[in-house]
């Protein structure tokens, strides 16, 4: 049977014959997605300015190595202050042969703590990944390290995982594995045509344990808020992080081609964060989407959250809270090509660019493709 959850993103891995790879060793697949937007007004904790930009394009390149390996390089490109700012996002090696379900991956890569962070931007519903995510993660944390993961032999998809990375994607630091994680997701169908996924997350930052970023954090984020730009670094940090999500999501037999329904949220909960942070002292978020697919081509979604986060200054730190209510109307031409109307609206207290903004984006692609996940 051909169900709903393999077709909705955990395909099952097929190795390529030793000869197939060697023909398409000097031959990767090459992505690109263009990500383009115009933006009505600034908006607090934003990664996109007021006005016309470049989002987050992607140029991409994979292919297999030979029968056990395969890579990924990405290189990222978006505007900012009229600069175009151009980063590596993946520079990475997976195994693709390993016993027992195991499965190794080296160098620069997402990590998979929680629900949207282990997926390209260009995949999300939404124009901006949600508030707690850009405040605690950057919108999307990447880092260089090594991860281990075991899909377990049982009835339903049940995965843990490790990772253990330098951490300059989160902090400045001196210790050798600045960052690690730990994640466990299980998923299954409830029928043909309804299917879910849970997950749980922790990360470790080690580099915060003298609290001196905390206190330099303070007038960086007095910066960001000027420009109205948050940078791809969190901007509030703790040394333990953890996360939890939920997602359901609904197709006709299964069939998501013409009709999907997807119910997703996801708790963030961060705390000692600093030298200076009683024990009441955390950062705390959450949000819930619903996104309908109710033509082909055509899908429509609100997303609704909430982070309440602690500013330091000096030795005592200032309360800050955004509430954020996101409606969106998307338009699919195909796989490969997306319009997005939205409108957001933002309540705060503490974020000077905190405003309501309408937000008109594209994202295009072209070249190879590959499945996105549940």
């Amino acid at each position: 049977m051909y169900n709903l959850y393999t077709r909705t993103g955990f395909a099952v891995l097929t190795l390529l014959p030793l000869s197939m790879a060697q023909a398409n060793e000097m031959n990767p697949d090459v992505s690109v997605v263009l990500d383009g937007f115009y933006k009505q007004n600034h908006t607090a904790l934003s990664h996109r300015e007021k006005g016309i930009g470049l989002g987050h394009s992607e140029l991409s390149l994979s292919a297999p190595i030979d029968d056990l390996f395969e890579g990924r390089l990405t290189a990222a490109l978006e505007s900012h202050e009229g600069e175009t700012e151009v980063g590596l996002e993946e520079a990475f090696l997976q195994t693709t042969g390993m016993p027992y379900n195991l499965s190794v991956r080296g160098g620069r890569f997402f990590s998979q703590v929680g629900y949207l962070n282990g997926r390209h931007l260009h995949e999300d519903d939404f124009v901006e990944r949600p508030a707690a995510y850009r405040a605690l993660l950057g919108s999307h944390y990447f880092d260089d390290g090594l991860r281990l993961n075991l899909l377990l032999p049982t009835p339903v998809y049940w995965q843990i995982g490790a990772e253990a990375f330098n951490g300059n994607g989160l902090s400045e630091g001196d210790e050798d594995i600045g960052v690690y994680t730990i994640n466990t997701r299980i998923g299954s169908d409830i029928s043909t045509s309804q299917s879910w996924q849970a997950g749980l997350s922790y990360l470790r930052n080690r580099q915060l344990h003298d609290g001196e970023h905390e206190e330099e954090h303070g007038g960086e984020h007095e910066e960001h808020e000027e420009h109205g730009h948050g940078g791809h670094g969190a901007e509030y940090l703790g040394e333990n992080l953890y996360m939890a999500d939920l997602v359901w999501k609904w197709a006709p037999d299964g069939n998501n081609r013409s009709q999907q329904l997807t119910l997703s949220g996801e708790y963030l909960y961060a705390d000692e964060l600093g030298e200076h942070a009683s024990s009441d002292d955390r950062h705390e978020g959450w949000y819930a989407s619903a996104v309908y697919q109710f033509a082909p081509q055509w899908s429509v979604g609100v997303r609704h959250g909430q982070v309440e986060l602690k500013e330091a200054h000096g030795d005592h730190f200032d309360d800050q809270n955004l509430e954020e209510t996101d409606v969106m109307l998307g338009w699919s031409r195909s796989h490969f090509s997306t319009v997005r109307l939205q409108y957001t609206h933002q309540e705060a207290d503490g974020f000077e660019k905190a405003d309501n903004t309408v937000m008109l984006q594209y994202v295009m692609s072209f070249g190879a493709h590959g499945a996105h996940g549940f």
